[in-house]
């Protein structure tokens, strides 16, 4: 758990909230502070104050995107900021706090994001996993399972790679067995867990057909 918040008896405060539910917090004292130690942190849910001098909340929500880190955020909010906070979910943030906050608040928002991290965190295990298969293909084989998540039929396929339908056939049993799945449906969802293609291509799997 990393609090990010200028104010040093915020951090102070919400430390002591933490520890009385036996969870442990790492205090920063604005966003550069935390970038510079972000190499060396697990992943974990984030609790950012928006009012900072220098970096702002926003500005380092937008530079966790910007460096893919996926981690639940919950942002602190002064009362009545709804703007604020409506922004900042948009933005990506999983939750907001209006300060003054107790603990039963702080704890319960903290309950759903720590269930988010896990979620995201099974997420990207399985998309490592995906890669690491998929990278296992030979170039034909990855173009015919590119073929396939575009909804292409084995005829298409070998049209479009100028190769006979025979072939496309073997590539294609090939590729399961490289991919250690036993269903079409199992190799195109590694395939968009490994990010093969694009959202566009992946919306054509529903009218892929097996001949």
């Amino acid at each position: 758990m990393y609090v990010v918040d200028d104010d040093r008896d915020v951090r102070s405060s919400i430390s002591f909230m933490l520890s009385t539910g036996d969870l442990r917090s790492r205090p920063f004292a604005d966003g550069q502070d935390f970038f510079d130690s972000l190499n060396e942190l697990d992943p974990g849910c984030i609790l950012l104050d928006i009012r900072m001098p220098k970096m702002d909340g926003f500005q380092v929500m937008a530079e966790l995107e910007r460096r893919g880190v996926d981690w639940p955020i919950i942002v602190m909010t002064g009362h009545g900021e709804v703007p604020v906070a409506v922004r900042a979910m948009k933005q990506g943030a999983v939750d907001f706090i209006e300060k003054p906050f107790g603990e039963d608040l702080l704890l319960a928002s903290l309950e759903r994001a720590f269930q988010l991290l896990k979620g995201r965190g099974e997420k990207g295990e399985a998309k490592r996993i995906a890669r690491e298969r998929v990278a296992l293909l030979t170039r034909r084989e990855r173009e015919v399972l590119e073929g396939l998540v575009k909804g292409n039929s084995n005829k298409m396929i070998a049209r479009d790679l100028d190769i006979s339908l025979r072939t496309v056939e073997m590539h294609r049993a090939n590729m399961m067995d490289r991919l250690q799945v036993a269903s079409l449906a199992e190799a195109l969802t590694l395939a968009v867990q490994a990010d093969l293609v694009g959202a566009e291509a992946a919306a054509g799997t529903s009218q892929t057909t097996s001949s």
